[in-house]
């Protein structure tokens, strides 16, 4: 293990970083000295006016996540500019506002989903994140060090009624942490997810919420601190873990992971059970 001690040095791919979480986080990293591919599916304007204040840190990309030569390309995008790629953050996804632009008054019964509606939040949501961790895998192995991040949501949320597909999606991306934390074991590279904790000023809240809830949601920048900690060396051998960023009190990792973190997945769950 190095003495590094922050991402300083490190490239990276954050996907769905024109807004939101992933914004902060493509940010994040950039201010902490790691240089970062960010990419977005629609239109890159917030991302060129990011790359433009942090120069030669960002480089934004557009990239859909659900296409595999558009994962190929952002994965050599970042080794032809950087030289290398360490840290991929699967963050692209779309929520239930995609579903139902009136969720949160108007729950959506999953038999009236449109099916191709479904089809497209699972196909970012689930298969974006594996079709990036495969094109980003091959590089982290062959250096020896690498990091995955996925980005969850509360369990509360996977479990909630009228939140079809969006909640069983994320549950599929905890499955996915917990099984490519296992498959990746020993290789120097770690899987871990995180989430914000709460619901979050991001374009997946839809429009016309009163302004008492509004100004409960959660600043997306709030997941930066536990991200630069994953990034980091002091995250060697962390894997298959979850972190809830509204608990991160910027803990030193001891032997055990920080007190803001879990096991991925459903703990409670045992072979057979």
């Amino acid at each position: 293990m190095t003495e590094e001690i922050d991402p300083a040095g490190r490239v990276a791919i954050v996907t769905g970083a024109a807004r939101g979480l992933g914004h902060a986080m493509a940010e994040g990293l950039a201010r902490a000295g790691c240089r970062v591919v960010a990419t977005t599916a629609r239109s890159a304007g917030d991302l060129d006016a990011l790359a433009a204040r942090l120069p030669g840190m960002i480089v934004p990309m557009m990239a859909d996540v659900t296409d595999e030569d558009a994962c190929r390309r952002a994965v050599e995008r970042a080794r032809a500019t950087f030289g290398r790629l360490d840290i991929l953050v699967n963050n692209a996804g779309l929520g239930m506002r995609t579903i139902a632009p009136r969720f949160l008054v108007e729950p959506s019964r999953f038999w009236e989903t449109d099916p191709e509606a479904w089809q497209r939040l699972i196909d970012t949501n689930v298969n974006g994140p594996y079709l990036m961790a495969r094109a980003a895998v091959p590089a982290m192995l062959a250096a020896g060090w690498g990091r995955v991040v996925n980005i969850s949501m509360n369990y509360a949320t996977m479990r909630r009624a009228g939140f079809s597909p969006y909640g069983p999606s994320k549950a599929a991306l905890e499955s996915e942490t917990v099984i490519w934390a296992q498959d990746l074991a020993g290789t120097g590279i770690t899987v871990n997810a995180l989430l914000p904790g709460g619901a979050t000023r991001t374009g997946m809240i839809p429009d016309g919420m009163p302004e008492a809830l509004v100004s409960t949601l959660l600043d997306p920048a709030i997941v930066v601190p536990p991200l630069l900690y994953l990034a980091s060396a002091r995250s060697d051998g962390v894997t298959g873990r979850r972190f809830d960023a509204r608990a991160w009190r910027g803990e030193k990792a001891g032997p055990d992971a920080p007190p803001a973190s879990g096991e991925a997945g459903w703990p409670e769950a045992r072979e057979g059970g």
